[in-house]
């Protein structure tokens, strides 16, 4: 599984609670959104994270 930085995003869009979760590592680690969207997706995406499942389905084209 591959990070792309747009499925993030719509990953972070589509749910809330990761979004609560992408704000507070900007702010209590003071990063960049780019470094907060790779952290995010290393800590809850992959290696079988909470939502690799939902992150794999916007790899899968729309019907």
């Amino acid at each position: 599984m591959k990070y792309l930085k747009s499925q993030m995003q719509q990953l972070i869009k589509e749910n809330k609670e990761l979004h609560t979760r992408f704000k507070e590592l900007k702010a209590e680690h003071g990063l960049e959104k780019n470094n907060a969207l790779k952290a995010l997706y290393h800590s809850e995406v992959a290696d079988e994270g909470k939502y690799q499942v939902a992150y794999q389905a916007l790899d899968q084209p729309k019907k």
